[in-house]
């Protein structure tokens, strides 16, 4: 491949790729994807799946998408708007189309586009026309029908000769962004090393995607530079399997076991499925046959002394909240996720959102104070798994971790971590010998001991109405109240454990921009670019949610105006209205199942930096 010759430099670069949900967009998408990063650049994915299991073919609701931002600097977003867009039929060009940038590129597979599917797709006659697309850079490859006639003599059979076609985008994409076909030519040898015959048709699909695009040479070839980044090995990961990870390192950290007992859900089924293959590592999974049935026997597994995990999303924690309260109760070691998707109910399976906010905080009977963390990026999911388990584990305490869709299955690249680098988790196991009362508390933390069924001479009740210090059963009123506030006390003294609130922007700012969770990446960039544009802005982001930092108040108090974005109607502004009753917070509010565009926040921003 000649890297040399008509080859443009560019920053950065945003690409989708779009089609129906058997196209396979996201595989395509991974591999560029994995390919950029062994290139040496810095990306940020997100993945856009259908709702639906099987939506009808070419129809705009089965269209699946997979969006990427490559960058020779440190990128920090999947991008707003694409620079170039691969649309496999029409359905995904009338999906896509308003999130191209003004002059951007569009490939299309010409073959796909008949009067058939450009009716399904909701088009009259001329989808370039009807979407005014005509001042775009446009190729019409006729990408299936040219991987008919590559794969004729393979002997495959037809289904399975039009599978390979993403592979001949792939080689287009390759081609326009200088990039080499080593990668891809990797991973289709290593899934399909059991059938050569399909090794060998993608390979050849592949390299005839790229040469066609040599071939035409439509665009300017343009080369994205390596990043530069510290030094380190890295891998491109996602935010479950980052959390999955974060938890097998907490548990060796701890010197425990691992179990999980979990029911599937959307879109947090990836983080059993990954731990279910760990049992290497000594890692125990269950596929609970409920979401009750789950969280019943990670309390089990925490009564017998492992660390225990159950996931979930939204739907999922409002079936687990009595057995949660239970673990509140008795005082287990308990981390519960919650991959958060767009609600009520069922709701949007496969799209993120932040409004379990309150569910995680209140969702309970009675007063069942907890600790709710939320992860922020991709990566530091694995950090959040970490620090919820060893929270959970040294404080004695459930803890929710809220990480959501768009970092569930987004990915970026990550620097793993030596383990010697991760701190130690000490839980407060009693001792075979020594005194042991169940509910017996360290003065200042007021974190009880674990005592591990089998040890010798602590043989103890942990009570459905427990009494203080024995664990017997009490219906003295006064006990109660003793007990809510002891563990409400316990919740809070988890402040003293915890990092302090950090002001990014513009520390001198009068404008306060506030989030928290998978928000980070589209806040700190909009927050960047308007100070770079002249102005004064500050960015506090929460990863600790209950209890906040110790210094929250003070930073808020520092600032003339406070904007709390949230995707939600605002469930975190109420949350501080409720603990800084003496602050005033504008909102900004989005729940479209959709992450934040740096545009929206950036012209939202602004209006409240031009009202005086």
């Amino acid at each position: 491949m000649d890297t040399k010759l008509n080859v443009a430099e560019l920053d950065d670069v945003v690409i989708r790729f779009s089609g129906d949900s058997g196209d396979g967009m996201q595989l395509t998408g991974s591999l560029f994807s994995d390919t950029a990063v062994f290139s040496g650049n810095d990306i940020v994915t997100f993945p856009d799946y259908p709702a639906e299991i099987r939506a009808p073919q070419g129809t705009v609701g089965g269209v699946s998408g997979f969006q990427v931002h490559i960058a020779n600097s440190k990128v920090i977003t999947a991008g707003d708007f694409a620079d170039v867009l691969v649309a496999m039929n029409p359905a995904a060009l009338k999906a896509n189309a308003k999130w191209l940038k003004n002059g951007g590129t569009i490939i299309i597979d010409k073959t796909s586009f008949t009067e058939k599917n450009i009716l399904r797709a909701g088009y009259e006659k001329d989808p370039i026309k009807e979407d005014k697309l005509e001042d775009f850079k446009i190729i019409e490859a006729p990408i299936s029908e040219i991987t008919k006639n590559t794969l004729a003599d393979s002997g495959l059979d037809n289904k399975t000769v039009l599978r390979c076609k993403n592979m001949f985008a792939l080689g287009i994409v390759c081609w326009l962004f200088n990039k080499k076909l080593d990668v891809a030519d990797d991973f289709l040898k290593n899934k399909f090393k059991t059938k050569p015959a399909i090794v060998e048709a993608n390979n050849k699909v592949l390299k005839t995607g790229f040469n066609y695009a040599e071939t035409i040479q439509a665009v300017v070839r343009h080369n994205i530079a390596p990043a530069k980044i510290e030094k380190g090995i890295y891998r491109n990961i996602d935010g479950n399997l980052a959390t999955s990870w974060g938890f097998i390192a907490a548990a060796e950290k701890a010197h425990l076991e691992l179990y999980v007992g979990s029911y599937p859900i959307t879109p947090a089924t990836d983080i059993l499925q990954y731990l279910s293959q760990r049992k290497d590592l000594g890692v125990k999974t269950f596929q609970a046959e409920d979401e009750i049935a789950a969280v019943c026997s990670a309390i089990g597994a925490s009564f017998a002394g492992d660390l225990a995990i159950t996931t979930t999303s939204g739907p999922g924690l409002a079936l687990k909240t009595e057995g949660v309260g239970l673990a509140v109760m008795a005082e287990l070691p308990l981390v519960i996720v919650d991959v958060q998707r767009g609600g009520p109910s069922t709701g949007l399976p496969t799209k993120t959102e932040q409004s379990d906010l309150f569910q995680a905080l209140y969702g309970r009977s009675g007063e069942s104070p907890l600790v709710v963390i939320a992860a922020s990026t991709p990566s530091n999911c694995f950090n959040y798994a970490f620090e919820a388990s060893k929270i959970a584990l040294e404080h004695m305490v459930p803890v929710i971790l809220l990480t959501d869709g768009y970092l569930a299955h987004g990915t970026e690249p990550w620097k793993i971590p030596s383990m010697k680098d991760l701190p130690e988790i000490h839980p407060p196991i009693a001792k075979e010998g020594e005194e042991y009362i169940p509910y017996k508390r360290d003065e200042k933390t007021l974190v009880r001991k674990w005592a591990i069924p089998g040890t010798k001479g602590l043989e103890h009740t942990l009570g459905g109405l427990e009494k203080d210090e024995t664990g017997s059963i009490s219906y003295v009123p006064e006990n109660h109240q003793l007990m809510s506030e002891l563990r409400e006390e316990k919740v809070k003294r988890v402040e003293n454990y915890i990092p302090e609130l950090k002001i990014e922007g513009n520390k001198n700012a009068d404008l306060l921009v506030v989030g928290w969770g998978g928000t980070y990446g589209h806040l700190l960039t909009a927050v960047k670019e308007v100070n770079k544009e002249g102005q004064k802005v500050a960015l506090a982001h929460f990863n600790y949610i209950n209890p906040l930092p110790k210094n929250t108040a003070d930073v808020l108090s520092k600032f003339k105006k406070i904007i709390v974005c949230e995707l939600n109607l605002g469930q975190f502004a109420n949350y501080l209205r409720i603990k800084f009753q003496e602050f005033k917070y504008e909102q900004f509010n989005k729940i479209q199942g959709l992450p934040f565009t740096v545009v929206e926040l950036k012209d939202n921003i602004y209006k409240l930096l031009e009202d005086k």
